[in-house]
């Protein structure tokens, strides 16, 4: 174990966050915050002091395996969040730690559920920075890190399939920090792009930021108690496209900037995602119809939830804690089912349900004709032996570790739907639940040790489970 690079690359860490949290100090300066102001800037000092430390000491050792970028990935994203939740503490927005960090975990790894009973008390600051860590969580803090920072070091591809959500990363360019580039790119680009067009519809500047931040990191956490409810009709649909685009595999974007159409558009991971969108949204239009005057306000209101749940945004357009049953069981199955591999969405992903029914199918043709072999394709290339493990693998340690963490939500005896949906929307990345943690609700009433396990749950959910298990095995700290 390299701890001295694993040290390197948190300093690093931290003091790119130090860097990124000029931003909403900046803002606070313009909405002349000065409590916030202080906070942030006391932040950023001890941030960027303990980053600059640990990076000085530390740089004679660099070099890293496996096994340290799955460290490092994990102790980054400890490290943000435990920092990161210091502002709300400071200005007394949060005065409970364990609150503030629920609240920052939540924001980095594009959860957006909150322990807020008033969003809109906050000052404009810390709503900017809440919002922000979404757009940071989104592709990556350390992805980032490695397309802005001078290097072309071969193991930083441990990092990116580390932190990258999906079952498997890979790079589109020889060059891992040119990969990285390009992935930024594009999620600049297309944020730049929803910030443009809420504008041009009449959404305040401040609103516009936040709620594309909060798009494109598919996290949804809104400035307003009504979320993104209280916006226009054409606002709210922009919202929802937006939320479905950011959650397609960005490598098809990457794919069709090159002109490789045919490349992109023959993905059956993209194929089976729209399908799932488009059959949902058309269930639950019909489901809800005698809700609404008009066709046309059940089916917005279908496709915003449609698409904010199975990217795990978490936005709510209205409170679908009231729809009918088969409503609300098909967006908590849209919990699970989660957006496709290399977005920015959480859960199981697409990619993983796919292959998960091709290993049933071939399964069952294995009973029919035992002696007949024939390989598991996707997109006409054979699914390795090593995805395929890694798939199942992957399954089973998802479920033992939701029924733990049920089993201890399930203490503050909120009830099986609240406790249920609360795990789910937290180990998935969602936001919100059903019950006392739904659209309208929040979670500030779950205790400690409820928080602290949806903490565990949300940090594993985002980055792939393993990195976190990582850090509790022995045999990890062996020199």
């Amino acid at each position: 174990m390299n701890r001295k690079a694993i040290f390197y690359m948190l300093g690093l860490v931290l003091l790119l966050e130090a860097a990124l949290m000029a931003f909403p100090l900046f803002v606070a300066l313009g909405y002349r915050e000065f409590p916030t102001v202080y906070a942030f800037l006391k932040t950023i000092i001890f941030c960027g002091a303990l980053g600059g430390l640990m990076a000085f000491f530390s740089k004679t050792s660099t070099k890293f395996f496996a096994k340290e970028g799955f460290v490092i990935v994990a102790l980054c994203w400890i490290g943000i969040s435990l920092i990161g939740a210091i502002p709300f503490v400071l200005t007394g927005a949060i005065p409970n730690y364990v609150d503030a960090l629920f609240e920052t975990v939540s924001g980095f790894t594009t959860t957006g559920s909150s322990i807020l009973t008033d969003v809109e008390a906050l000052s404009h600051g810390l709503l900017f920075w809440r919002s922000f860590t979404h757009w940071i969580g989104g592709m990556g803090v350390l992805v980032f890190m490695l397309a802005i920072l001078p290097k072309n070091k071969a193991y930083n591809m441990h990092l990116m399939r580390a932190e990258s959500p999906g079952p498997q990363v890979d790079k589109l360019v020889p060059r891992v920090r040119t990969t990285a580039e390009i992935l930024y790119g594009i999620y600049l680009a297309m944020t730049i792009l929803l910030i443009c067009i809420l504008i041009m519809l009449k959404m305040p500047v401040f609103d516009a930021f936040c709620i594309s931040f909060g798009t494109a990191g598919t996290g949804g956490f809104g400035v307003l108690n009504t979320s993104v409810g209280s916006y226009t009709a054409v606002q709210q649909v922009v919202i929802g496209f937006f939320m479905a685009a950011f959650g397609v595999n960005f490598n098809l974007y990457y794919f069709m900037l090159i002109g490789q159409w045919k490349n992109a558009l023959r993905s059956q991971e993209l194929h089976l995602y729209v399908g799932i969108i488009a059959v949902s949204t058309a269930l639950i239009t019909i489901n809800i119809r005698f809700m609404y005057p008009g066709w046309a306000g059940a089916l917005k209101d279908a496709f915003v939830q449609v698409s904010s749940i199975i990217t795990t945004t978490g936005f709510s357009s209205t409170n679908f804690d009231l729809w009918p049953t088969l409503s609300r069981t098909i967006l908590v199955l849209l919990m699970f089912c989660g957006a496709c591999a290399s977005s920015t969405g959480g859960g199981l992903k697409v990619s993983r349900i796919l292959i998960g029914v091709k290993m049933v199918h071939s399964e069952v043709r294995a009973f029919i004709h035992p002696k007949s072999v024939r390989a598991i394709r996707v997109d006409g290339k054979p699914v390795s032996p090593d995805v395929r493990r890694s798939t199942s693998i992957y399954f089973i340690v998802y479920m033992i570790i939701f029924v733990f963490s049920m089993l201890v939500v399930t203490l503050d005896d909120f009830g099986l739907v609240t406790s249920f949906t609360a795990v789910a929307a937290a180990f998935n990345n969602i936001g919100p639940g059903l019950g006392v943690c739904g659209p309208i609700g929040n979670f500030s009433s779950f205790s400690i040790l409820s928080k602290l396990v949806l903490i565990f749950d949300m940090l594993a959910g985002r980055l792939e489970i393993f990195p976190m298990l990582v850090l509790f095995a022995p045999v990890t700290w062996k020199r």
